[in-house]
């Protein structure tokens, strides 16, 4: 269904209501300060760097803005075209004090250096790290990914964790960031539901999680690998699952430190899944039983 078109008086009653919020006002006037965290979010490698310097992230959607503040997280400056103001306008009107900067879809473009078909972002402030220890006290299903560099993959691995009851996502301190744009957008916001930490010292942060009760298990292909199916009929009351890169796999130090390594036995002559969806199979295997 094609989206109604509006008429003359459509767009200017839209452009009035717009308007009339006591903080918006036009993209050409927002100072360097809040520019700056909008400008070429193309550079992956750059932004990357820079976001958790400045100790903010980008949320981008009306859908994504509309969890992360309902997570509790705190905006810092929005900017958006004049079509989804009026769709945030009760968002806008919450946070009057919290600049919304409207341009055209050619200026939002020209800072941001792509088409933005979802109109929208926001610079939300970057909560503080949570303390491990208290993180995994109550958790009984933990994912831990190692040095997983693609946001795509780390977005979709969140969004399974999410669906699939896994109560908390770990992070080694080279992989990619979980509040990195693209990996909230294919996440569909879901990192704001599961909770997550980076961790220090990896693989040593392991005895944290042996000292907790946790059994590890690493998925990767050892001679000595349980079958998936095998751990799952264990029933650990707590479990980690460790999730390494396709390409060099988890490293020895990580497998050393594993209580377990185990694998999904594969047909067809195919060797492996991708991460993502090797994720997806092991989260739903291995689920907790009700208790």
């Amino acid at each position: 269904m094609k989206p109604k078109q509006l008429s003359a008086q459509d767009l200017a009653d839209r452009s009035a209501r717009v308007q009339a919020l006591p903080n918006t006002q036009p993209l050409t006037s927002a100072p360097q300060h809040h520019s700056r965290y909008f400008n070429d979010l193309t550079d992956v490698k750059l932004r990357a760097q820079q976001e958790p310097q400045w100790g903010i992230y980008i949320a981008e959607s009306s859908k994504v803005i509309r969890r992360s503040l309902a997570a509790g997280h705190q905006p810092i400056a929005f900017m958006m075209s004049e079509k989804w103001a009026d769709d945030l306008h009760d968002v806008l009107a919450h946070y009057p004090d919290t600049p919304a900067y409207i341009g055209t879809d050619q200026e939002l473009e020209n800072i941001t250096g792509y088409a933005l078909h979802r109109g929208a972002l926001a610079a939300m402030a970057r909560p503080e790290p949570a303390d491990l220890q208290e993180l995994v006290k109550d958790a009984r299903r933990i994912a831990i990914l190692e040095d997983i560099v693609d946001h795509t993959n780390v977005g979709a691995i969140i969004r399974s964790a999410a669906a699939l009851n896994v109560d908390l996502i770990l992070v080694t301190p080279r992989c990619a960031d979980p509040l990195y744009r693209r990996s909230i957008r294919v996440s569909m916001g879901t990192v704001f539901q599961v909770p997550w930490a980076r961790l220090e010292n990896w693989p040593a942060d392991l005895d944290i999680l042996h000292r907790a009760g946790f059994t590890t298990a690493a998925l990767a292909l050892e001679a000595d690998s349980l079958t998936l199916s095998e751990l799952s009929a264990r029933k650990d009351e707590k479990l980690a699952l460790i999730l390494g890169t396709e390409g060099h796999g988890l490293s020895p130090k990580t497998l050393a430190a594993t209580q377990y390594t185990v694998m999904i036995p594969m047909s067809h002559g195919v060797d492996s899944l991708n991460v993502a969806a090797a994720s997806a199979v092991a989260f739903w295997e291995t689920r907790p039983t009700a208790s």
